[in-house]
């Protein structure tokens, strides 16, 4: 009964061992092609927007099992541009973002959800402000494939909408939206 079991568990371990292993990928954020962009209605009259570039981290697919798939990036939010210093200035203080306090904002997923062939809701945790909330984006890849350095690219479009006021910035509501859209461009290097 011994020899049995035993030649049972190798013939188990052997039959393991011959199905090739598969292992997710892990890409890092190309900061030269990656931002975050948000627009705000102000006070009915437009939809001025902003943008956060520089960002870092890294995103994890898993063709295989994408629910097992992961993103965890960090927002330097003190590199914000509006193209109008006087308002990066004014976002930048404590009436918004208070950069000196918090100079950045991190997402970290929780959970990957296939919605379709190339898109996906991604749930997690977004850090902004000193204040973690869970936020929802919704994912598209947008190709996969060797980039013109020959290094093996993944691309992103993502969007999202949060509330200002669920991160504690709360001036000038509810003449200044409480909305922020947000539309994130990514790409990611193996």
């Amino acid at each position: 009964m011994k020899t049995f079991l035993r030649n049972s568990v190798l013939v188990a371990v052997l039959a393991l061992a011959a199905v090739p292993a598969h292992a997710a990928d892990t890409y890092t954020i190309d900061p030269m092609h990656t931002s975050v962009v948000w627009t705000i209605n102000h006070f009915g009259f437009s939809n001025p927007w902003g943008k956060f570039a520089m960002i870092t981290g890294s995103v994890t697919l898993d063709d295989k099992a994408p629910q097992n798939s992961k993103v965890d990036v960090t927002i330097p939010i003190a590199n914000l541009v509006t193209g109008l210093p006087a308002l990066d200035e004014h976002l930048a203080s404590k009436d918004f973002f208070d950069t000196a306090v918090y100079p950045t904002a991190t997402f970290a997923s929780t959970k990957v959800v296939q919605t379709g062939k190339n898109t996906a809701t991604v749930d997690g945790v977004l850090t902004l402000h000193g204040v973690s909330k869970p936020e929802v984006l919704t994912v598209t890849l947008n190709k996969i494939g060797e980039n013109m350095f020959k290094k093996q690219t993944a691309g992103f479009s993502a969007t999202a909408t949060i509330k200002r006021s669920d991160f504690g910035m709360n001036a000038y509501l509810p003449g200044l939206g409480d909305e922020v859209k947000l539309y994130i461009e990514a790409e990611a290097n193996k």
